[in-house]
């Protein structure tokens, strides 16, 4: 039986996830992290996608956050994110769309704030579609 870790996946609008886990991986800003039982002590960004924990039993479930802070701690790991949502309930269309006007409000800027807004939004919008489309290839 492979060791678990707590984990606990929060955002300001609810806890989606708290229980044990064998491992997580998640987009942090320097690169993907893979956290299981016994990893060092860490605090780091996370960027916008999926965030995967694997479950005892063979089991997974699917996250997307769109940003926000990982912690490991001895026995425990934490996910703030800054917006949550379990993968299975993303809209495709609506992610589509969101994207579909980020890429239009890049090119109709006003002000290099216009561009930070924008650009920020058309991140957010393609790691959704990421998510989505990842975890249709993997359940077929």
């Amino acid at each position: 039986m492979a060791m678990t870790i707590h984990c606990d996946i929060v955002s300001a609008e609810e806890s989606l996830y708290s229980g044990l886990v064998e491992s997580l991986t998640a987009a942090g800003t320097e690169g993907d992290l893979g956290i299981y039982y016994g990893h060092a002590p860490l605090l780091t960004r996370l960027q916008p996608g999926p965030v995967r924990v694997a479950l005892p039993g063979d089991k997974e479930r699917v996250f997307f956050v769109g940003g926000g802070f990982l912690e490991v701690q001895p026995g425990t790991v934490t996910v703030l994110a800054d917006t949550a949502v379990r993968a299975a309930d993303l809209d495709e269309a609506a992610a589509e769309e969101a994207r579909r006007q980020a890429a239009e409000a890049l090119e109709d800027r006003q002000s290099e704030l216009d561009y930070a807004v924008a650009a920020a939004r058309l991140a957010h919008a393609v790691a959704q579609l990421r998510t989505i489309r990842q975890l249709r290839d993997r359940l077929g």
